[in-house]
């Protein structure tokens, strides 16, 4: 949260040059980390997603069952999930995040995938066979984004390296597309699937892809059936 360490892939943390200055004091508190401006940047991301999130939707603890309090909490914790999820996807290596996407895509029942080569692909990133012999193909593309949105020209050169293969395709990006760009998705004669950062946060959490499940909870109740005699 911090950007004292980054995970350039998997398996793998390293220290960043941020890391390496402060390593240099030889000391790194509580304090110090709650002061820092990327940890403070951080936490103050997650707390107006979750206040974006609630406004409408604010639980009464004072009047509220337990089952309220606990869909609350897991709302709470989901959104900070993603948020971090967010984060993960700004840092990993560009291609690895492009994997990510296909890896997601399979994951919802698409079938295998095929990675393109990593120079020269013409705007494909991925190729997904709907069926075993690949007679059918969804073409797949990867903006990784901060700020920028995807734009018209993004979604133009797409469709032009779908031309002659397959006319289906799914571009996803972290950020969100503009208005040209989904006009032109839209008005296409191929059919273009676009997957914004909020939908992919959603689908990806859905699928269990970069996230874990932690703990599991039973909540039971009384079985009225069972006192009932015969």
């Amino acid at each position: 949260m911090a950007k004292f360490v980054s995970y350039p892939r998997r398996g793998l943390v390293q220290i960043t040059e941020k890391g390496k200055k402060r390593l240099e004091t030889g000391r790194l508190s509580l304090q110090d980390l709650q002061n820092d401006q990327d940890f403070i940047n951080h936490r103050e991301s997650v707390k107006s997603e979750k206040e974006s999130n609630t406004l409408h939707d604010t639980v009464n603890v004072e009047n509220a069952s337990p089952q309220d309090l606990i869909d609350s909490g897991v709302k709470t914790i989901e959104t900070e999930v993603k948020t971090e999820l967010l984060e993960k996807l700004k840092e990993i290596d560009p291609y690895y995040f492009e994997k990510v996407i296909l890896i997601l895509l399979k994951k919802m029942g698409y079938g295998d995938f095929i990675e393109t080569s990593k120079s020269g692909d013409g705007g494909v990133d991925g190729i997904i066979n709907e069926d075993k012999l690949g007679l059918e193909k969804i073409y797949t593309q990867a903006k990784r984004y901060n700020e920028n949105k995807v734009r018209e020209k993004d979604i133009r050169n797409f469709i032009g390296a779908m031309s002659g293969d397959t006319s289906k395709g799914v571009f996803i990006t972290t950020s969100t597309f503009d208005e040209s760009a989904i006009k032109k998705a839209r008005e296409a004669h191929h059919s273009i699937i676009l997957i914004d950062g909020a939908k992919l946060f959603d689908l990806m959490h859905q699928y269990d892809v970069g996230v874990q499940v932690k703990t599991v909870y039973k909540v039971k109740e009384l079985d009225n059936d069972f006192f009932e005699e015969d």
